[in-house]
């Protein structure tokens, strides 16, 4: 297009036809003819078949945003005190995990800059430590963490909404939720399949209703212990745990309460000037969800007695019931809201590592493709989605993600240990944002803790969850390492690749010059 319009009659006319009263100066002509070519490229650029940088700040502090308040601190927040057993301890572990998120987002933010990738802890552990490592996080990601966790929002969105249509003490069948959540999964996929831009402004609208509904909590708590409510922290720290196993799986829970952190790095493609919108995202959405957390967790814990945290298995919903008379209705109403925009971000941004690692050769190729009319990864959510259906079916599917969240903080500390690698063997390399070396010393510290602990306190999760990464080796050799496979499975492999092209009407992704 930009030759095309570089020789158009126009152009010519201002270079070579004279005007003897007024002629053209050849600045103007210049001028004219670098704005048509610019006009020329930008749209080349809207018609190549490529991922579009249509996010921005506010985007990508909702994408975090998102992810962290999804429906967590409103049903189970109770791990910490379960384990610690004590008002203060537990405070103080969200405040320290609040810490420890931020710390690991500041090293986000040199990796997610220095490596403007999208595809986030894949994408640097690739980068960093090669090939077989990238692929146990990729299989692992799209074998367990992303489709289980899409499968448990589902559940957990269709409990709240089938809830009050049940008696009390009538139990939803299971079916029903299976169904609902198998209905929600398939229409967040559907939406961030070819209306990304209604997909992002939702987003923008569910998250300041997920910080109003916190907000509401903190303040009904603040007015309760104004009133003179505040035995429950009369001896904060009475009777509380020190055995380093259960201050370790409370500090999990409280990690896994902040989880998200990193995700927007998985659209760092996507992100309009990622240099500066990706760290200012992280710096903004850190310091306010611990600010929001350790309150959120105060007023639970000023209203509610440890022993009604630890029966609840909803405690936002036991909270609104005790203190906040007809009103409590909108706490389920903002737990489902919370679950479903949670969900929502969730499928958006694990889509975006799935196409990465087909792009590297990690997954079947037309995983890497992309839709010719809405400019999304298609392929992948379409992927995605039907295996967080098939894991609506499995029975232990939280079992599943329990074996496997030991695994996932072992590759998230291998991320962060990139930005000190990365500085020893290359020191010259161009990092927009530099932390000192003290962060990430400390981040992988605390981290290698937090997954050595467990093998004495829960060792066979751990086990499990090793052996479900093993199982990947096989598929790697196989699937990336073996290139001379026999002709027909080439074939194969070639004629699924052009079927779903024509199912999804996907291309393969068009580099920019």
């Amino acid at each position: 297009m930009a030759s095309k319009d570089l020789q158009s009659p126009s152009s010519e006319m201002v270079l070579l036809t004279p005007n003897t009263e007024n002629p053209p100066s050849i600045a103007a002509a210049v001028t004219k003819d670098k704005d048509a070519t610019r006009e020329g490229s930008a749209e080349s650029d809207n018609s190549r078949v490529a991922m579009k940088k249509q996010l921005g700040l506010l985007e990508g502090v909702a994408i975090i945003l998102g992810i962290i308040f999804g429906s967590g601190i409103f049903v189970s927040p109770k791990g910490v005190i379960r384990e610690v057993e004590a008002v203060g301890t537990s405070l103080i572990i969200w405040v320290l995990c609040g810490l420890l998120s931020m710390i690991g987002a500041l090293c986000y933010a040199e990796l997610g800059t220095a490596i403007p990738k999208s595809g986030g802890d894949y994408a640097y552990i690739f980068e960093a430590y090669g090939s077989l490592p990238a692929f146990l996080y990729l299989w692992d990601a799209m074998m367990i963490f992303v489709p289980t966790t899409n499968a448990i929002m589902g559940l957990t969105f269709a409990s709240y909404v089938l809830q009050p249509f049940f008696a009390d003490g009538c139990e939803i069948p299971k079916i029903a939720l299976q169904l609902l959540a198998a209905v929600t999964i398939c229409f967040l996929t559907y939406l961030n399949c070819y209306y990304m831009k209604i997909t992002t402004k939702m987003q923008n609208i569910i998250m300041f209703t997920k910080i109003a509904a916190l907000v509401l909590i903190i303040v009904v708590g603040v007015v309760w212990m104004l009133m003179g409510n505040v035995e429950n922290f009369n001896q904060p720290f009475e009777n509380t745990e020190t055995d380093p196993g259960k201050l370790s799986v409370a500090f999990y829970s409280g990690i896994f309460s902040y989880a998200g952190w990193n995700y927007l790095n998985f659209m760092t493609e996507e992100l309009r000037d990622p240099y500066r919108n990706l760290p200012r995202a992280i710096y903004i959405s850190l310091p306010l969800v611990t600010g929001i957390y350790v309150l959120a967790n105060m007023a639970y814990l000023a209203v509610l007695s440890a022993p009604e945290m630890i029966a609840s298995n909803a405690i936002a919903v036991t909270f609104g019931n005790k203190i906040m008379g007809n009103f409590s209705l909108i706490i389920p109403i903002m737990v489902a809201i919370s679950a479903f925009g949670g969900l929502s971000v969730h499928i958006m941004t694990s889509s975006r590592m799935c196409f990465v690692g087909a792009r590297n050769g990690h997954m079947p190729a037309v995983l890497s493709h992309i839709s010719v009319k809405s400019y999304t990864p298609l392929p992948s959510l379409a992927f995605l989605c039907l295996l967080s259906i098939v894991m609506l079916l499995v029975s232990d599917v939280y079992v599943l993600i329990t074996y496997s969240s030991i695994v996932e903080s072992f590759f998230i500390m291998l991320s962060v240990s990139a930005v000190l690698y990365f500085r020893h063997t290359r020191p010259n390399m161009e990092r927009p944002i530099k932390v000192s070396l003290w962060i990430p010393a400390v981040f992988v510290i605390v981290c290698a803790f937090l997954v050595v602990v467990p093998v004495y306190v829960a060792p066979f999760e751990v086990f499990m969850g090793l052996i479900i990464t093993l199982i990947g080796i096989p598929f790697y050799y196989v699937g990336v390492v073996w290139k001379n496979k026999p002709k027909w499975v080439h074939d194969a492999i070639d004629s699924m690749t052009f079927t779903c092209q024509k199912l999804f009407m996907s291309a393969k992704e068009e580099k920019q010059d």
